[in-house]
């Protein structure tokens, strides 16, 4: 019986055989964070290797990166696979995200440019049009553009890092994908009052809003499912 490809494998874009490890490396994660690639998708490395026309050790240096990444897993019996968190996993990320951006908030109010608040409208504005089209996909990825948004005017660099490699161990799970449309909606109110509080300078405000939107994102990620494999149920943290 023929084995069934990967999908990760399906989703890779290779431009000419013979590609560097940097190459390969930056494709690897950017089919894994666009999502392309659930939790659990098997990596498997000859076929990786044949693709991109090398040999099997760029391809398993890659993967080492991206499992100090927290974006790959590997065992010893299975071999490498797009990681997966558990449901505690996921929901300590959640709160890892919400505290560096907290504490990055006032910094950035001060700082911002034109150019800086210019942005976070146009990514407020953005969200509001994937909530219009019902497109729940653009809307994951907008958050994400929203928030980073908030927090680059701080100019935090080292904190901005550390945003972004919790909001890159989130991505493999979609959230936003699979929540409700009516908690998406709420969500995006909570947005739209963090851009007013923001561009009136008032940090206060901002950062009350910031909790209560954290609260209810929260209560959101609680309702994920976890009978459909985006989300393990036990501690996996011993077999990686």
């Amino acid at each position: 019986m023929l084995r069934r490809r990967s999908a990760l494998v399906d989703k890779l874009v290779v431009d000419k055989p013979g590609s560097p490890q940097q190459a390969i490396l930056d494709e690897l994660r950017r089919v894994i964070l666009d999502g392309a690639a659930p939790p659990g998708t098997p990596i498997p490395l000859a076929e990786v290797a044949d693709l991109f026309g090398v040999s099997q050790i760029p391809v398993r240096e890659s993967l080492k990166t991206l499992i100090g990444e927290g974006l790959v897993a590997h065992r010893s019996n299975s071999g490498y696979a797009v990681a997966a968190l558990t449901v505690q996993e996921l929901r300590e990320m959640y709160i890892v995200r919400e505290t560096l951006e907290a504490a990055s908030l006032a910094s950035a109010v001060a700082n911002a440019t034109e150019a800086d608040r210019a942005a976070i409208v146009a990514a407020n504005d953005a969200l509001q049009q994937a909530i219009d089209n019902d497109d729940p996909l653009t809307y994951h990825r907008q958050s994400r553009h929203f928030h980073l948004a908030l927090t680059r005017p701080s100019r935090m660099f080292r904190l901005l890092h550390m945003l972004e490699s919790a909001w890159n161990m989130t991505e493999p799970v979609q959230s936003m994908v699979h929540v409700a449309p009516t908690d998406r909606a709420a969500l995006h109110v909570d947005h739209r009052q963090m851009v007013d509080a923001f561009l009136a300078d008032d940090v206060e405000q901002l950062l009350t809003v910031a909790e209560l939107h954290a609260q209810r994102l929260n209560s959101v990620i609680a309702t994920l499912p976890t009978d459909t494999g985006l989300l393990l149920a036990g501690d996996i943290s011993s077999a990686q």
